[in-house]
């Protein structure tokens, strides 16, 4: 996708966990391992959390790590990860706000957009690494979520209600951290007078069990683990509409490319969003399918089958009268488990 933006004649940009080659765990100190191979114009790669203190703790591997080697902070992170062991680990990293890798990253797509050409069209990747365990947030960040109330996980009692809530306190400051620089980017698009013609999409790879069903993280088929959000704001695209049809994250790479009037790639299954973001039309997809090693899972909107997850040989849940998949209706509704069983084992032939 960023090679045809880039062939297209988009000056094409990107910073954070790009995670184009994460087994290999070497970004590269400038971050720009691959970057041309890739289809990018400028480009500053970074590894995730994780996998950036596994890799560079001694040594650093990524742009990253290598900036807190530099500033002598590195060894700090590196214990204070070994400390969090769940997370229940709520309290302040021992790094300072500039050092705090989302706040890094944002920082690098400020100083990519603040080189962006104003004579030719660009496109711009950020991938910030959070919302995301360990629950690492700043001192700065702390003070503006703690005393918030949220609703505990549900079927989870694994801790107090008090450290329940402090784990959603440092989540969500995760988020909002994220939204001031989404505000940043935005007031930089302004001043450049360039706010109102462009395509603005926040979405994430994957959601957060945050103790529900039991669970923390992800790579299950629950909604929480498997629903990502995606809000697009831009030219042409109505306010505050919301859209229910099918859809996957997979469809960014399709209308990225119907909005730079690029070559679509053949293979991709990927579709365009941008007539229902404009609100010219549906979807043509009818339904979408996820799985990791075993399970599978399917949904055409309301209903949701899922098969092959730990005992059950199959479950199915109304997500319009039960949206935390709490109550199985696979024995009473047969049929509809039937059908959308259909299309996990049968993969309709490619059209078009």
């Amino acid at each position: 996708m960023y090679g045809r933006l880039r062939d297209a004649g988009y000056h094409v940009m990107g910073c954070g966990k790009l995670d184009l080659h994460k087994k290999a765990k070497d970004w590269g100190l400038d971050g720009q391992r691959l970057m041309s191979e890739w289809g990018f114009s400028e480009m500053i790669d970074n590894a995730g959390k994780g996998d950036a203190v596994n890799s560079g703790a001694l040594a650093p591997k990524d742009p990253y790590m290598a900036m807190l080697h530099r500033r002598n902070l590195a060894q700090d992170h590196v214990g204070d990860f070994k400390r969090r062991k769940n997370y229940a680990a709520t309290f302040p990293t021992p790094l300072p706000d500039d050092a705090y890798c989302d706040n890094y990253v944002g920082s690098n797509a400020m100083e990519l957009l603040g080189r962006a050409p104003r004579n030719r069209p660009w496109f711009m990747a950020v991938n910030f690494t959070g919302p995301h365990s360990p629950m690492d947030i700043t001192a700065g960040m702390e003070p503006t979520v703690r005393g918030r109330r949220f609703t505990g996980p549900r079927g989870n009692s694994e801790f107090d209600a008090a450290t329940h809530e402090r784990i959603r306190q440092n989540y969500t400051a995760m988020v909002e951290n994220l939204d001031r620089w989404l505000g940043r980017i935005a007031d930089e698009l302004k001043s450049r007078g360039e706010l109102e013609r462009t395509l603005i999409v926040v979405s994430s790879d994957h959601g957060e069990m945050l103790g529900d069903h039991g669970l923390w993280g992800k790579s299950v088929p629950w909604q929480e683990s498997v629903g990502a959000p995606l809000v697009a704001a831009g030219p042409g695209i109505q306010r505050g509409r919301v859209v229910s049809d099918p859809a996957t994250t997979l469809d960014l790479a399709a209308t990225f490319l119907d909005y730079g009037r690029a070559k679509p790639l053949p293979e991709m299954e990927s579709q365009s969003m941008r007539a229902q973001l404009e609100g010219r039309g549906k979807s043509r997809r009818s339904h979408v399918r996820s799985g990791l090693g075993t399970w599978r899972t399917v949904t055409e909107g309301r209903y949701k089958l899922i098969a092959g997850y730990g005992e059950q040989h199959r479950m199915l849940f109304d997500l319009r009268e039960d949206p935390y998949e709490q109550r199985d209706i696979a024995p009473a509704k047969p049929g509809v488990a039937d059908r959308l069983e259909r299309l996990i084992r049968i993969v309709a032939p490619r059209s078009g």
